[in-house]
């Protein structure tokens, strides 16, 4: 049944890889930095005052300015003055406020933000003699498509205006249901300049009857999402808004929240641009479960590239496992390879990866090789960034030829030679050393390890440091109070206990037995609790004891209890069972954040 599983699962990925294979090129994507768009506050005042003499006409308009031929815009501006353009705008402002009753929120901003069309109505008239006159009476006569100017004051280009403009209609107030659902985007704080493009993916919700899209909203809120998080959201994914409640959306939502995750924080990282495929986002999050990743480097990773599950809807993830089995690197190589670098997916590590591996190509590397480097120097690969082949060619005097021979022979060489930071590296390399596994090999078999075993293998890759370091550490625990043999049970439950340094170990031991008061032996029963970081162990630890002098927890709590469930769990459990728990809560996290 197991077996099955596997092969399913891999089944699926391959055929992913196979359908972005469009994609895999050895070479960095740079990736786009969004902007930011200043929220404005939008309302709908009708007036009916009307200064032209003019009334609703029921035939297409002489003049459309989206489809007359006429001078760039460009070429139109460099002679139109600065003045011109102003009167222009207020001349336009009139029009449709005074004799088209739109509201003045909407004719202002309409006015202000359709520069093209402002400069296609001033080349009708003479720019150079009375605007504001002129441009009067040409409006008089000449009744204007109104969607023009109102589809360009949303953000959308004159070139992307001509498919959107209604057939048989040509005045904003003919389409009573389109002016409805735009004002209550407005009244909901949804920046204008973002419509057009909500439009153009989702103009569904543009249709919606009267009070349809409002419920819908408020259907986002009801999921525990900030208001400010719903504007983001459905101004970059406006499809949110069609149909129910997007269950695909919730699913990723309450996978977030399993993290750690507040509802929020999806909106704070969420790119700008782009659309998004939600089935794929859950997916990736799946993915990265099956491969090895824990909640905790789960948090860490998303905390530090956040962009990673929602630019491409998760797509980076399958593009970078697709490029190393096009190496060659076998599945399970690569399920090995994201498991043992938890790092690997983010952007720099991506990035010097992938440059590496660049690098080895242009030289004239084989495939086999350049895939046997990845495997045994994926970190050090990852964690620097190389010169280009024909600079170090240069620098040795050789040819491409020989210096991946060179390479082939000495693989370290390749950092020697091409890294851009030459001190770190040589630091690094020396803790990769073959020569150095020694003195680790021997720590691991004074442990119970079984020599050249499998175990042992798998041992060396797990434990950072040199032998002498892990002995420091494992003695430092030995000399806290326990038992060697029981420290032994301890590394070998969980390796990364003795990843931690010596005074961070010494740390969290004495704030478990001063602070917390908890007997040395409560490691055993949870050894992850050395591996936290103090900021979680703080906070936790600091309200639990809280809630404990105040009777409302009980005395000895699990070590696992208060530190392993996510965010969500804990302050549901730790922080809201006391009236006064949130504030506490919010008190200590400050003063964290302070110091």
């Amino acid at each position: 049944m197991l077996l099955s599983l596997n092969r399913k699962r891999v089944s699926g990925v391959s055929q992913m890889i196979t359908q972005i294979n469009h994609f895999l090129v050895f070479f960095p994507v740079s990736n786009e930095k969004t902007s930011i768009m200043q929220k404005q506050n939008a309302f709908f005042i009708p007036v009916r005052v009307r200064s032209f003499c003019s009334s609703r006409l029921t035939h297409q308009p002489k003049v459309s300015l989206a489809e007359s031929t006429q001078p760039p815009a460009s070429l139109v501006a460099s002679r139109v003055s600065r003045l011109a353009r102003t009167e222009a705008q207020e001349v336009l402002f009139d029009y449709l406020h005074s004799t088209r009753s739109l509201g003045y929120m909407d004719a202002e901003h309409i006015s202000k933000n359709s520069p093209d069309f402002v400069l296609n109505l001033l080349s009708k008239i003479d720019s150079g003699k009375d605007v504001t006159r002129s441009l009067t009476r040409f409006l008089r006569y000449n009744p204007i498509n109104e969607f023009e100017p109102f589809f360009e004051s949303l953000g959308l280009s004159q070139s992307e205006l001509s498919p959107l403009l209604p057939r048989h209609l040509m005045f904003l107030s003919d389409d009573e249901v389109l002016l409805d659902n735009f004002h209550v985007l407005c009244d909901y704080g949804i920046p204008r300049s973002k419509m057009g493009k909500m439009y153009v993916e989702a103009t569904e919700i543009f249709r919606h009857d009267r009070g349809v899209l409002a419920s819908k909203l408020w259907a986002y809120e009801n999921l525990g999402l900030s208001k400010n998080t719903v504007i983001k959201l459905v101004s970059c994914c406006p499809s949110l808004l069609i149909g129910g409640v997007d269950s695909r959306f919730v699913k990723v939502l309450e996978k977030l929240k399993e993290l750690g995750f507040k509802n929020d924080w999806i909106g704070r990282y969420l790119p700008g641009k782009g659309s998004y495929n939600w089935d794929q986002v859950s997916e990736t999050l799946d993915f990265l479960y099956k491969i090895g990743y824990n909640e905790v480097q789960l948090l860490n990773l998303f905390k530090t590239n956040p962009a990673l599950v929602f630019e491409g809807s998760g797509q980076k993830v399958y593009v970078l496992f697709g490029r190393l089995l096009k190496l060659g690197l076998k599945m399970n190589e690569v399920y090995s390879l994201f498991s043992q670098n938890p790092q690997i997916l983010s952007s720099k590590f991506v990035k010097n990866l992938l440059q590496a591996v660049g690098f080895l190509i242009e030289i004239g590397m084989g495939m086999k090789d350049i895939s046997n480097m990845v495997l045994m120097h994926a970190e050090l690969m990852g964690s620097c960034s190389l010169k280009g082949p024909k600079t170090v060619c240069s620098k040795l005097k050789v040819g491409r030829e020989s210096l991946c021979q060179i390479i082939k022979d000495d693989p370290l060489k390749l950092f020697h030679l091409a890294s851009k930071t030459e001190v770190k590296i040589d630091e690094q390399v020396d803790c990769q050393n073959p020569s150095k596994d020694v003195e680790k090999t021997e720590f691991l078999l004074r442990l119970g390890y079984v020599e050249n075993s499998e175990e042992v293998t798998k041992a060396l890759k797990q434990f950072r440091g040199r032998g002498d370091q892990l002995q420091e550490r494992f003695d430092c625990l030995v000399q806290a109070g326990l038992d060697s043999n029981v420290v032994r049970n301890i590394v070998k439950r969980a390796p990364m206990v003795l990843n931690q340094s010596k005074d961070v170990l010494e740390k969290k031991i004495d704030y478990l037995k001063n602070y917390l008061c908890y007997p040395l032996e409560s490691v055993v029963a949870f050894p992850a609790y050395l591996c936290y970081d103090m900021g979680r162990i703080n906070h936790r630890c600091k309200m639990y004891v809280w809630l404990r002098e105040r009777g409302v927890a009980k005395p000895t709590l699990s070590l696992s209890t208060i530190l392993a469930c996510s965010d969500a769990k804990f302050e549901k459990y730790f922080v809201d069972v006391h009236p006064e728990g949130p504030a506490m809560w919010e008190s200590l996290k400050k003063s964290s954040n302070s110091s």
